[in-house]
């Protein structure tokens, strides 16, 4: 019988529960036991792993990376799913390999290159996939002359960070006064000009913001799955319109994205998001991890993020397609279970992880003893 496949999430969307049930619910019956690290106690994603730690704070990207090595170690952790940090964490892929860890995420050239949306933009335009016309702005007078400009073309201006996630920073430009009317009903993305460029003008520092139009539905998420020599092996549409959700194999959707996953690296789970611009689809964002969405694919007959295990530990599934595709759906929240605020709380029957023994220290010369200040190494 094989050993369970031990796997590490960090500090990921509520949303992955989803993905943990997918990998535990796989068709070879094979037993997966799940580690989950976040900041925040009440995740759901602690509630759903079968063991789980609270994050330290505050540790720098190199610093996350020794603490991660250090989680896989003593977890004894066959492939850890990278999202905090995902970029530095990737660079080190050697490290993780030779401590027998797999890392489930693209290449170090694919982040770095997807982290910036303004650069991404370039590179995907280059190899001939559409994208919006966009500005890159750091000031109000910036901001200004990208908006005049797209007005004039008859668009409506919105912008978001040139480095960011889950639509985080996300406004549409009203010229619109400030009014009652925007204190009704709902929040609502759209700030008026006026009250932007002020904001601008008393900052401290410049802003880096990608300026577009406003794109329009429907908004076509391809999730994909592509090997470590760049062939994709699944790639299927979720389409979203209102509240409205379905899926697609259409071309006109997946072969821009097969493109983009293949040309630049994309390896394991990737998801690339179009909108149309006009008559046409551009692209719109590509992100470098498993969309939070991506279990909806069971609706379609596969399990994606079972298949992505396998390709990591070098089970190659081959080309997959969807024996079906799913009806039109929408999302509801319901009720997930959590924790208790103590952790680390672990399954009752699940062994204890090993421990790493600690070098043995070099006795201190007598002559030379530690200032009582000083703080443990790591903590200072």
């Amino acid at each position: 019988m094989a050993s369970p496949v031990r796997v590490w999430l960090n500090r990921t969307y509520a949303e992955n529960v989803f993905f943990m049930d997918q990998l535990r619910r796989n068709p070879a019956d094979r037993a997966v036991e799940i580690h989950a690290t976040h900041g925040d106690p009440d995740s759901p994603v602690l509630a759903a792993a079968d063991t789980a730690d609270l994050e330290p704070e505050g540790l720098s990207p190199a610093g996350y990376v020794e603490y991660a090595l250090d989680q896989c170690a003593r977890r004894g952790i066959d492939v850890f799913v990278p999202r905090l940090h995902q970029s530095a964490v990737v660079a080190h892929r050697a490290e993780f390999e030779a401590a027998g860890t797999v890392l489930l995420a693209p290449s170090a050239r694919a982040v770095a290159l997807f982290e910036d949306k303004v650069v991404a933009y370039e590179a995907v335009r280059a190899i001939g996939v559409p994208v919006p016309p966009w500005w890159r702005v750091r000031t109000a007078d910036e901001l200004v002359l990208a908006v005049e400009e797209l007005e004039a073309g008859g668009d409506r201006a919105c912008f978001k960070p040139a480095s960011g996630a889950g639509g985080v920073g996300f406004r549409m430009v009203t010229r619109d006064s400030f009014s009652l009317a925007h204190l009704t009903g709902f929040p609502s993305p759209s700030v008026p000009l006026p009250l932007v460029v002020e904001a601008l003008r008393a900052a401290e520092e410049p802003v880096d913001w990608l300026v577009m139009p406003r794109l329009e539905q429907p908004e076509v998420s391809v999730d994909c799955l592509t090997g470590p020599d760049d062939r994709v092996r699944l790639a299927v549409g979720r389409t979203k319109n209102g509240r409205r959700r379905g899926f697609t194999l259409h071309e006109r959707w997946l072969a821009p994205a097969r493109r983009i996953a293949e040309e630049f690296g994309l390896h394991h789970l990737s998801n690339v998001q179009f909108r149309m611009y006009g008559d046409r689809p551009v692209l719109m964002d590509v992100n470098t991890r498993p969309a939070g969405g991506l279990h909806q694919l069971a609706l379609c007959g596969v399990n994606v993020p079972w298949a992505a295990l396998r390709l990591a530990l070098g089970d190659d599934p081959g080309e997959l397609e969807p024996p079906f595709l799913g009806q039109d759906y929408a999302v509801v929240s319901g009720p997930r279970p959590l924790r208790p605020v103590s952790l680390p709380h672990q399954r009752a029957d699940l062994p204890a992880p090993p421990v790493v023994p600690a070098p043995a220290a070099a006795p201190a010369p007598a002559a030379a003893p530690a200032p009582a200040s000083s703080a443990p190494a790591g903590l200072s």
